[in-house]
């Protein structure tokens, strides 16, 4: 079977119209207050939609739109880069909202509407199980509502959210992903309850965009100084759209302090960075590398392993020029490894 996959993309957006197209998955109280508190959109302000990285001119639409619609999608990547499987991951707001009783519907609703409009619609498509964290119990509950939908094949949620992603409180989450073979996706945005860099709030997008992977710096270092990874030994978390070359300096740093001060995380029995290899993959778009200097080859030396990258378009997101979906540098080996061999390694649910 592995011999006739040609690309798995593990990172495809698709854009949801605007909150009427949930409205089939509402119940009447919720569908009323949709309409009466004229709910339009829950459209994550981490990706504006008017900004230029949030969309490649030539995948825009003629209102200006992208990811819009499974004709686009099949024409700018299914067909285009012959691909074989892609996993959707849908970037909208139910993170945003501080109702925990609206998120947890609004996540039903969205990811209904994911199987119904998307992945009823063509074989070649997986997805992510969107997760209502602002409750953890609430999150649970939607992961065992779509265990059995092999088409789901990780839950996803924003890097920045309401708390280190390491702490007890989301175990039974990670014990439900675990449970059923879902890695964790985490993915560049916000829930914006609080400021993007440590040193409070910014005045420019750009920063806002750059400080991004301090987030999963942070989210990094949560999670095996918690130790999930050991509480939870056959978990993956896959880091979604947070660059790459950042990881092997911050593990290598996050290693040196785990020396002089292990004894008050006893149960971080090895260092860091054997972790992040066994647990921990990330995106290769986009790729953070001064083009011509530094290959891909030579990212996975600073790794110590060439299983930790996925192949991504991150579509619609303008990452990369014309059909250079892969980053420069990459061997005939390495490739095999990062479109398919690493993430049927990540993704068991792709073999079902």
């Amino acid at each position: 079977m592995t011999s006739k996959i040609n690309a798995i993309d593990c990172d495809v957006h698709v854009n949801l119209p605007g909150t009427h197209v949930l409205l089939p998955w509402l119940d009447d109280y919720w569908r009323n207050t949709v309409t009466d508190r004229e709910i339009s959109s829950l459209e994550s302000i981490s990706y504006p939609p008017n900004a230029p990285l949030s969309a490649r001119p030539d995948w825009k639409n003629a209102q200006g739109q992208a990811a819009m619609d499974l004709a686009s999608v099949r024409r700018d990547v299914l067909d285009r880069w012959n691909t074989s499987i892609a996993i959707i991951n849908c970037i909208y707001g139910v993170h945003l909202v501080f109702n925990i009783d609206m998120a947890r519907v609004f996540a039903r609703a969205l990811n209904s509407w994911i199987a119904s409009e998307w992945l009823d619609r063509d074989p070649r498509l997986r997805a992510s199980i969107v997760l209502p964290m602002q409750h953890p119990d609430f999150a649970v509950e939607e992961i065992e509502f779509w265990a059995h939908d092999k088409r789901f094949v990780q839950v996803l949620m924003p890097c920045m959210g309401e708390a280190p992603l390491g702490q007890r409180r989301y175990w039974p989450v990670w014990a439900a992903c675990e449970k059923h073979g879902l890695p964790i996706g985490v993915h560049a945005g916000s829930a914006h309850r609080h400021p993007p860099t440590s040193i409070g709030w910014t005045s420019w997008y750009v920063e806002d965009y750059s400080a991004q992977s301090l987030g999963f710096q942070s989210q990094l270092a949560s999670l095996i100084t918690e130790g999930v990874f050991q509480q939870f030994p056959k978990l993956k978390a896959v880091f979604i759209e947070s660059g790459v070359t950042w990881m092997p300096a911050h593990l290598w740093r996050l290693a040196k302090f785990w020396r002089g001060v292990r004894n008050e995380v006893p149960w971080v029995d090895r260092p860091p960075f054997e972790i992040a290899r066994d647990h921990v993959r990330l995106t290769a778009q986009p790729f953070d590398a001064p083009e011509g200097v530094v290959t891909m080859d030579r990212i996975c030396e600073h790794f110590g392993s060439d299983e930790m990258l996925l192949y991504a378009s991150d579509y619609p997101h303008w990452q990369f020029e014309g059909d250079a979906v892969l980053p420069a540098g990459v061997s005939p080996g390495l490739r095999r490894k990062l479109m398919v061999d690493n993430p049927l390694a990540t993704y068991p649910r792709l073999a079902g």
